[in-house]
């Protein structure tokens, strides 16, 4: 399979801080969840950002992102360099749509306009032939409808999906999912997953070759599958582009440390990271200019 290896930035902005997730604490989870409420506030953390030189947003298709693509592509001239990296499926907007406008009217919200007969007669022969490429094409077009128009190099499949994927043997499910990504949008696939070393021979199976892999890596082995040694070695050894988040273990280790240490590893490629202030935004970066300086 031939695949395109597109550079990466080295520091991607990651969304969890907008939508209330904290991997340590509940209370300001809770803050986030409701400072964020309104595109506004996201998107003052988004410019401060931009304005930093961070200017790849790693984003899931929360139905309040589609307020900030809208607000991306109102005003060109200011964002001109933005880039999205949808990561995808983001599960409670199929349920909460399904709910609130029934299974038929859930499909005519989400499939793309373009094509549209021509994708609810694919969904349906694929559904009547029980055929998961057909069907999952479909999702995939469905998910990317709200970044239509703008700059998506990389796109991701969500770790709930990837880690069940490969928990359930299903290794043929990355082979549709890169494949379509690359024909149809241009762009290169990427995997999030829990567990890296288990995912690159999934991925070996599946013919995927230098795949990009996001997963947890930092230096005390927060939320690392299988350990950081098995992490370590495969960035040793395997051939693949390492993308790393929960660098700094959700606040367990102090900012200077943890960029410090992930910087010298072999092999990453990026680091995601989220923020709520322009201070930590620019902190980061800092910091990855000092450890991490461009060649």
């Amino acid at each position: 399979m031939t695949t395109t290896t597109a550079k990466m930035d080295r520091l991607l902005f990651g969304d969890n801080q907008f939508f209330g997730v904290n991997h340590m604490s509940e209370e300001k989870a809770r803050a986030q969840q409701m400072r964020f409420q309104d595109v506004g506030a996201i998107m003052q953390v988004l410019d401060a950002a931009y304005d930093e030189g961070v200017t790849t947003f790693m984003c899931t298709t929360h139905d309040r992102i589609a307020e900030v693509t809208d607000t991306v592509r109102a005003d060109p001239a200011r964002y001109p360099d933005m880039k999205f990296f949808p990561c995808m499926p983001y599960a409670h907007k199929y349920a909460n749509a399904i709910t609130d406008d029934g299974f038929l009217g859930a499909i005519r919200k989400f499939l793309p306009e373009e094509g549209l007969l021509d994708s609810i007669a694919r969904g349906t022969s694929s559904l009547a032939r029980k055929d998961i490429e057909g069907v999952s094409t479909l999702l995939i077009d469905a998910e990317l409808k709200m970044f239509a128009g703008l700059s998506t190099p990389v796109i991701w499949m969500q770790n709930v999906v990837v880690d069940l994927l490969s928990g359930l043997g299903f290794t043929d499910a990355f082979r549709i999912f890169a494949d379509h990504v690359r024909k149809r949008y241009n762009a290169e696939p990427g995997f999030i997953t829990m567990n890296l070393p288990r995912l690159l021979d999934d991925l070996d199976r599946a013919g995927v070759e230098n795949p990009i892999v996001c997963s947890n890596i930092n230096k005390i082995g927060f939320r690392m599958s299988g350990g950081v040694d098995g992490y370590l070695d495969a960035m040793q050894k395997r051939p693949f582009r390492a993308v790393a988040m929960s660098v700094f273990a959700s606040g367990a280790i102090a900012p200077r440390e943890a960029i410090e240490w992930v910087c010298q590893l072999p092999n990453l490629e990026s680091i995601v990271f989220g923020a709520s202030s322009r201070a930590n935004i620019a902190s980061t970066v800092s910091l990855v200019d000092e450890y991490w300086p461009t060649s």
